[in-house]
C-alpha cells in the first residue's frame, strides 16, 4: 500500500473542496489520482505525468470535432461562421488562445518552476471561482508575454 504522505492530504482536501464546490470533473481528476497514488497503478504516475498532457488534449481536441464526425456539422454551418462580425472575432480569439496555449507549452518546459505557480492559480479558480482546469497553458502562454519568454 502507498504511504500515506503530505501529497495525499492535499489531494484529499483538494477533492473534498471541489466536490464541495460542485466541479465534478476536477473532483473525479483528483480522484483517479489518488487511486493511482494508493494502489499498484502508482508505478504509472510517471507516465501519465509525461503523457498525460498529450492524451487530454487529443480527447479535448476529438471531442471538439464530433459535429464534424457526425455530419451536425456542415460545410454550411463552417461557411457561416464567417458571416457575422462575432463569429470572426470568435475564430481570431480562437487562434489566440491556441498561440498562447502554445507560448504556455514552451515556457513551462523551459522553466519547470513556474509549472507550481500556474498550479496554484488554476487550482484557485477551479475551488473558488468554478472555473475549469484548462488555465494553467493558457495563463503559460499569458505569462510568456509579460515576462518576455517563450
Amino acid at each position: 500500500m502507498a504511504q500515506f504522505d503530505v501529497s495525499f492530504f492535499i489531494l484529499l482536501a483538494l477533492a473534498a473542496l471541489c466536490y464541495l464546490t460542485h466541479n465534478n470533473t476536477v473532483t473525479f481528476a483528483v480522484l483517479l489520482l489518488l487511486l493511482f497514488k494508493l494502489t499498484p497503478l502508482n508505478q504509472y504516475l510517471p507516465v501519465l505525468n509525461r503523457y498525460g498532457l498529450t492524451v487530454g488534449i487529443v480527447i479535448l481536441t476529438a471531442a471538439m470535432m464530433v459535429p464534424l464526425a457526425n455530419g451536425s456539422l456542415g460545410i454550411k454551418d463552417i461557411l457561416r461562421s464567417f458571416a457575422t462580425w462575432q463569429s470572426i472575432l470568435a475564430i481570431v480569439v480562437g487562434i489566440i488562445v491556441s498561440w498562447l496555449g502554445t507560448r504556455g507549452v514552451s515556457l513551462m518546459g523551459a522553466n519547470p518552476t513556474i509549472i507550481n505557480g500556474l498550479i496554484i492559480g488554476t487550482l484557485i479558480g477551479v475551488a473558488f471561482f468554478k472555473g475549469i482546469p484548462v488555465g494553467p497553458l493558457i495563463a503559460g502562454g499569458i505569462l510568456s508575454l509579460m515576462i518576455g519568454k517563450g
